[in-house]
């Protein structure tokens, strides 16, 4: 069996979350780790069983041995750090968002074409059993022609969650807040499913909870190229944190999502039998994974290739221009030459 020699770059969290759910994917071999903390990298490498440890990306990309990069990294190092990958010819799987803002996840696709290099993002909901089953009813029509989807993510952060990781609080580090970095997983969803790009935006922030920077909380509609509107409310300060929904309305049939207790979608008014997301696996991170290794080692395609998510970006950059200049329209839509 082929096995993907993967390099982790930032031994966080998330990476940690990865790290576990890897030793599940007979493909994948941690075979290197990378932070700036030489301490973290050690203790990830010991809890992992990763022989090469590094504190130096440079340094990583020139001396270890390693066929693919995991960057768990604070967002304002996406661009730079795949920008680095793509000129070593190493494929990257980057947490989500692609990078900060439209412009930037721009660069990395197209320097990624001009490479042949692959780069995929970790908006692991794609491979939600749930949240798959809703794209796919949507993409073959079975609901009808889709004209809303409104979309809720009540989730809670406490005050560790900034203390823990200080890059969250500021726009320059993070791009943004609940908006990008929780909402925009199921804005994702949403707009995979129309493969329509959005034109038109309308948007309000607030930042109830916490000094910071970054929005705590984030309403907005967007109006597709097709006429559809999505509407998302996205926060980080519910008082109890409640499941997501997304609510898909077409004109044969509805169907709406809930993540918890488990991932699960009702359809009403259609008959329809959910499809399976592909690959095995008991979580979405886990088939996430797993579709990453067989796109790169059998050019198996995955669900989230960097050019797939930069829809979802401009989506962002166009709710927080309207969220600070009531600007509504896209003045400049990257995808008009594209669709031309």
């Amino acid at each position: 069996m082929k096995r993907l020699e993967l390099a982790v770059v930032g031994c966080g969290e998330i990476a940690g979350y990865a790290a576990l759910v890897s030793k599940l994917i007979p493909q994948i071999r941690l075979a290197a780790c990378c932070d700036v903390d030489s301490a973290r990298a050690q203790a990830f490498a010991r809890r992992h069983g990763i022989r090469q440890v590094f504190t130096d990306y440079a340094d990583l990309l020139a001396r270890g041995s390693f066929d693919s990069l995991y960057l768990a990294v604070p967002h304002d190092l996406h661009s730079p750090m795949i920008l680095q990958a793509l000129e070593a010819g190493k494929p990257v799987l980057v947490e989500k968002p692609l990078a900060r803002s439209l412009p930037e996840g721009l660069e990395i696709v197209e320097m990624a074409a001009r490479r042949g290099v692959k780069v995929g993002v970790n908006y692991q909901y794609r491979y939600d059993s749930g949240c798959y089953a809703l794209a796919r009813a949507v993409q073959s029509g079975s609901l009808g022609r889709v004209h809303s989807i409104r979309i809720n993510v009540p989730w809670r952060r406490t005050q560790s969650y900034f203390d823990a990781a200080p890059w969250h609080k500021t726009l320059a580090r993070s791009g943004g807040g609940t908006l990008l970095t929780q909402g925009s997983h199921f804005l994702d969803v949403a707009l995979w499913a129309l493969d329509e790009l959005p034109v038109s935006a309308v948007g309000y922030t607030a930042s109830p909870g916490f000094e910071v920077e970054v929005e705590t909380l984030a309403h907005g509609i967007l109006q597709t190229r097709g006429g559809t509107l999505v509407n998302i409310a996205s926060t980080m300060v519910a008082a109890r944190e409640q499941a997501v929904t997304i609510e898909v309305y077409g004109q044969t049939g509805t169907a709406i999502y809930h993540d918890l207790p488990f991932p699960s979608v009702k359809f009403v008014g259609a008959r329809i039998k959910p499809q399976r997301p592909p690959g095995w696996g008991l979580h979405a991170l886990q088939r996430s994974l797993a579709g990453f290794a067989r796109w790169v080692l059998e050019d198996d395609p995955f669900l989230i290739p960097a050019a797939s998510a930069l829809p979802v970006l401009a989506a962002v950059d166009a709710l927080y221009r309207a969220a600070q200049t009531g600007d509504i329209t896209l003045a400049h839509n990257p995808f008009d030459e594209e669709k031309a």
